[in-house]
């Protein structure tokens, strides 16, 4: 088994290197043919990266900004998803 990330590592893996591990582990946990243990550790790394998941878009959705033209001048306006809470 491979050794165990330490929390440091974990938040410096790239986004997409730790969405394709989250789908990893997911997949091995559908499959259902792993030891309960095995399955519990899989479990809590899979939840250990989906916060990690989730806090790189929290930071790169504030990153982004909208460039609106109002009244014949460009102005910058943090990017909202349509329907979501301010």
């Amino acid at each position: 088994m491979a050794r165990k990330k330490t929390e440091q590592e974990n938040h410096d893996i790239q986004f997409e290197e730790a969405m394709k591990r989250l789908e990893e582990v997911v997949h091995k946990l559908e499959e259902g043919e792993i030891s309960l243990e095995e399955s519990i550790q899989l479990y809590q790394e899979g939840v250990t990266l989906s916060r990690i998941c989730g806090q790189k878009l929290d930071a790169i959705e504030a990153k982004i900004t909208q460039l609106i033209d109002e009244d014949g001048q460009f102005k910058q306006k943090p990017f909202r998803v349509e329907g979501e809470a301010q």
